[in-house]
């Protein structure tokens, strides 16, 4: 008997969706490339990085060396990749390209920021980029670079592809201070990258606006009530083992919000004391009581 295939319907809306999320993400990497890093020679890493560089070697187009470095690695990570991934990534690879040459060679947008201080110019060119790159991940998309290479080489080492992103940033950035001959320039890249990482992991988690309580306490069912009574949170009774003294507990589990939080320590610290209380942030809640993320 033949196996059924499973295939995954296209929801046109949907791709649609993603289509406009790497068209508006790769003109703000346009943007945070022609007007901030690419004036300042401010090497954050990855192709762009590279680009930057040779563009300061040979002052051509850092255009054209995004697309000659990015598509053969592409191809390198092609075959891990889905279809749709693979040509929305490629879609992205060339949009960005696009938007630099129309951004930096066409507008010539570089002659509004070429006065602004380096380490503005960092800040808000790693920003850029982060918001950028954060709106294309958020399209399902991507922009190739290192994240595609440190994956190839992860199939053939037993490095991470965390592991080889850093490597490769790292090297990248430090080159910077060899070619440009000054050990602020690694310094202003280090700065940018640090600013683009944060940025991506607030656009595709955003603010924590919830926390989670674990409670480990002698009194699970007053603490339970107290809390049901009094903040009207749901509880989850999770079953516990302390590996110290051998005994079963239970621990009690409840998301709320963050101006919930004293409200908890203080309903808990009046019924036990003693009580084990663990409080972690939380991105991101699909529920009754709680509003989820676009």
């Amino acid at each position: 008997m033949r196996e059924k295939k499973f295939v995954l319907k296209i929801n046109w809306r949907h791709e649609l969706r993603d289509a406009a999320f790497i068209a508006v993400g790769s003109a703000v990497c346009g943007i945070a490339y022609a007007m901030f890093l690419i004036p300042h020679h401010i090497v954050s890493g990855g192709v762009g990085g590279i680009s930057i560089i040779i563009n300061y070697l040979t002052d051509l187009p850092v255009s054209l060396f995004y697309i000659a470095i990015n598509v053969p690695i592409f191809f390198l990570g092609l075959r891990g990749m889905g279809k749709r991934y693979a040509l929305k990534s490629l879609a992205g690879i060339l949009a960005v390209s696009g938007f630099i040459f129309l951004f930096g060679n066409v507008l010539q947008l570089q002659e509004v920021t070429k006065e602004i201080d380096i380490i503005l110019s960092a800040i808000y060119g790693g920003a850029l980029l982060g918001l950028g790159l954060g709106i294309v991940f958020r399209g399902h998309g991507s922009t190739g670079g290192t994240d595609v290479a440190g994956q190839f080489l992860n199939k053939h080492t037993n490095i991470s592809v965390g592991g080889w992103i850093l490597i490769i940033d790292a090297v990248i950035i430090g080159s910077a201070g060899v070619v440009f001959g000054t050990l602020e320039a690694p310094l202003y890249g280090a700065l940018a990258l640090i600013v683009n990482t944060k940025v991506i992991d607030l656009v595709l988690e955003g603010f924590s606006y919830a926390r989670a309580a674990h409670i480990i306490t002698s009194k699970p069912q007053e603490v339970s009530w107290a809390i049901s009574l009094e903040m009207r949170r749901g509880v989850t009774s999770l079953q516990g083992h302390s590996y110290f003294s051998g005994e079963k507990r239970e621990v009690l589990y409840v998301v709320l919000t963050r101006r919930e939080i004293s409200h908890l320590k203080y309903i808990v610290k009046q019924i036990d004391p003693d009580a084990f209380v663990v409080i972690s942030d939380v991105y991101e809640v699909l529920g009754k009581g709680f509003r989820p993320r676009v």
